[in-house]
């Protein structure tokens, strides 16, 4: 016998990774920290920690009947998974610096692994599975990060002022060639440098970085968390960017970055794809990375979105496994209706906001099937989450 589908209240787990905040996530769930750090909370169906619902977790719902949970259009586009996994990240020191490929790259590092026989748990492998990893963060707090390469002549100023001999080389390069080729050969250069001779220079840096202050201070906080890390020198080629709440990022393919501090909700494709390069005791693979990465510098694109005429605020992104949105509701606005014809995940990340019949509280969720009716109402703040077909 038909049966429509619900809109699901999810239970979703938080994930422990050692640079997590201890207090971010239980301040916004309005439970006790547990002194324990609190990194991550995933919504969605990533087989590692899929959601929880009435029905089974989000993975079992959505393989009972993709078509009746996605709807026609994503699975036909997608295939019979929600291509998307919803976070709220809590970062209370800084993650490694990374990189992700794209689609194409991703699809032949992972046959070329898959082909040398290479265990998808094993410590130096790339790549987990065949799909690209787009995302984007968006403040809930004020937010520091890494994006993308400064212009080489600013990277220069920068490392010059700290009046360290051995970074001398990296600067006359980036004064040297034009701009590719100076990002290119200089981040090349520190992560192929003598480990203890590079550990000697991030000392100097660092302790330079910590007396000059100002622009030079978040790179003395992250040698803090990773002394002797050739990442920290990486670390100052990069854009140093602060978000307001409601401000976000979008860390297209090949694009180096790191979270730093702060609160937010990040929105991913649902891949495991990450090639590192620095902060962080485990694999770099140096040749890979320098194959992944785009050497071009650019302003790092803060997003602000601005609303429709239905209240709905757009986070553009130039992808279609999600589509990032938010109601800012009004005490005694109107109720919205969120019906779409894709699969919905929404979030409260303040105020207290009706779902249907589910009454969300900061950090709480729900998955809407694709074309189950979606109203919300209330005073807060709700995240919606979709894709595009």
């Amino acid at each position: 016998m038909y049966r429509k589908s619900l809109m699901d209240r999810l239970d979703n787990t938080v994930r422990p990774y050692a640079w997590g905040s201890t207090t971010a996530i239980p301040e916004l769930l309005g439970v006790r920290p547990t002194g324990e750090p609190q990194a991550e909370m995933w919504m969605g169906a990533h087989p590692g920690a899929p959601s929880r619902t009435g029905r089974g977790t989000l993975v079992e719902v959505i393989a009972a009947d993709p078509a009746q949970e996605l709807g026609a259009e994503a699975v036909a586009k997608f295939g019979p998974r929600l291509p998307f996994l919803l976070k709220i990240l809590a970062a209370g020191a800084p993650l490694s610096l990374q990189v992700h490929p794209d689609l194409a790259q991703a699809k032949e590092g992972y046959d070329d692994e898959e082909r040398r026989g290479i265990p998808v748990d094993a410590g130096h492998r790339n790549y987990k599975d065949a799909n690209h990893k787009p995302e984007l963060i968006c403040a809930l707090t004020e937010f520091d990060g890494l994006c993308g390469f400064r212009e080489p002549a600013r990277a220069a100023e920068l490392l010059d002022a700290l009046r360290v001999d051995s970074l001398k080389p990296y600067v006359d390069l980036l004064h040297a060639h034009p701009e590719e080729a100076a990002l290119r050969e200089v981040l090349t250069a520190v992560l192929t440098a003598d480990r203890a001779e590079m550990a000697h220079t991030v000392t100097e840096a660092a302790a330079a970085c910590a007396r000059l202050g100002g622009d030079h201070a978040p790179y003395a906080d992250i040698a803090h968390h990773y002394p002797g890390d050739p990442g920290v020198i990486a670390a100052m080629l990069l854009n140093h960017v602060r978000l307001q709440p409601g401000e976000a990022l979008f860390l297209g393919a090949g694009i180096p970055h790191a979270y730093l501090s702060g609160l937010g909700v990040e929105i991913m494709a649902n891949s495991d794809n990450v090639l590192r390069c620095g902060l962080t005791p485990k694999h770099v693979d140096v040749p890979e990375l320098l194959r992944i990465v785009r050497f071009e510098a650019a302003d790092p694109g803060v997003l602000r979105p601005e609303a429709s005429p239905d209240g709905e605020e757009v986070y553009e992104t130039p992808i279609d496994e999600f589509r990032l949105s938010r109601y800012v509701l009004p005490e005694g606005g109107a109720t919205h209706d969120l019906t779409r014809p894709t699969p919905q995940i929404l979030l409260c990340t303040a105020g207290s906001v009706r779902a249907g019949e589910h009454e969300l509280s900061p950090g709480q969720s729900v998955f809407v099937p694709a074309g189950e009716k979606a109203e919300v109402s209330g005073t807060g703040t709700v995240f919606r989450a979709t894709v595009i077909v």
